[in-house]
């Protein structure tokens, strides 16, 4: 049974809009239920319980006692300070992720006893990788998130030390990969720690590369299978896209967590001899398997973009677009 969200606003119109945003977008293990009165909200949270309550910080707090519920959020419309001394406020007019983001993060600085794990199949992972400089692999991976997320929830997750995408989307993060990382070594990392380190980005969450490539280089290749993995098996997304950058034996790992891997090639002789030498370290390193859901793509040559900021579009809607839907056509799941 999830866990229940509520939200009372002064303003029953915004409180059914949020919930209906995030039931049907945001991935979290709570069912978000709106509420008009207070008297309704009592009577259900003390018959059933409430674990986050988000309540209107127009709401004289004496009003709220009585209501039982884990932790409270208010929602300020101006300032972010709570007319409710103890309690955390976030600014109620800003996306609804964002208010998720902002929610979860003030949720997961309480203790909580059981981690929450998203329940269902496990993730179906798509990895992107290529020995091949300049070959449009990251162009490929935010293509197929882009198409993919038509059909089911995608997260992005990049390796690369220096992948430009924050600057793609012209994003402003307060985390980052980095942060994943480190609850992920503290072993805290869940649903809801996750959902306040990611964002979303043309209705794709993405978790945003690393800020200093030092945390890239100390994590082994085995701690980064391990993460994929655990991304794949408890966040409940259909899809996890994985922008794999890093050569050598620290990305063999990750890739073995991929359910198919794309690797763009060219035809050039110097591309041929480096995808040789990696086949042929495949087998020296007991990674022969690997080939296996190697998918080689030869993605088509484009030289007509434009802007950076309507660079998704751009992609989804030209050549490399009609070339990912035509991909995804052919693909079958295990």
């Amino acid at each position: 049974m999830e866990k229940v969200m509520a939200v009372y606003d002064v303003d029953p119109v915004y409180a059914r809009r949020f919930a209906d945003v995030v039931n049907q977008k945001e991935k979290i293990p709570f069912e978000v239920i709106p509420f008009t009165t207070l008297e309704n909200l009592k009577e259900y949270a003390a018959k059933h319980g409430v674990e986050i309550l988000l309540v209107s910080d127009s709401v004289p707090k004496e009003q709220m006692e009585g209501i039982r519920a884990n932790s409270i959020v208010a929602l300020a419309e101006g300032e972010v300070v709570s007319s409710f001394d103890s309690y955390p406020s976030v600014y109620k007019y800003q996306a609804a992720d964002s208010v998720v983001r902002e929610v979860m993060t003030r949720y997961c600085e309480q203790p909580v006893e059981n981690p929450l794990v998203m329940s269902g199949r496990r993730s179906r992972v798509l990895g992107v990788y290529s020995p091949i400089g300049r070959c449009l692999k990251t162009s490929l991976a935010l293509t197929l998130g882009q198409q993919l997320v038509k059909e089911g929830t995608v997260l992005y997750v990049g390796f690369e030390e220096f992948s430009g995408f924050s600057r793609i989307i012209d994003g402003q993060c307060k985390s980052d990969l980095s942060d994943v990382l480190y609850f992920f070594r503290q072993g805290n990392l869940d649903i809801m720690r996750l959902r306040s380190l990611a964002y979303t980005w043309k209705e794709m969450d993405y978790l945003p590369p690393a800020r200093y490539p030092e945390d890239l280089e100390q994590l082994t290749g085995e701690e980064a299978g391990i993460l994929v993995e655990k991304l794949a098996e408890e966040m409940g997304y259909g899809y996890i896209i994985v922008d794999a950058g890093r050569p050598g034996r620290n990305i063999l790992p990750v890739l073995e967590r991929c359910d198919v891997i794309y690797m763009p090639v060219k035809e050039d002789g110097v591309s041929s001899a480096k995808l040789e030498e990696f086949e042929e370290y495949l087998e020296k390193t007991g990674y022969q398997l690997l080939r296996e859901k190697i998918r080689r793509v030869k993605l088509p040559y484009h030289s007509s973009f434009g802007r950076r900021d309507t660079y998704a579009e751009q992609l989804l809607w030209g050549e490399l677009g009609d070339y990912v839907r035509q991909l995804l056509k052919g693909v079958s799941w295990k």
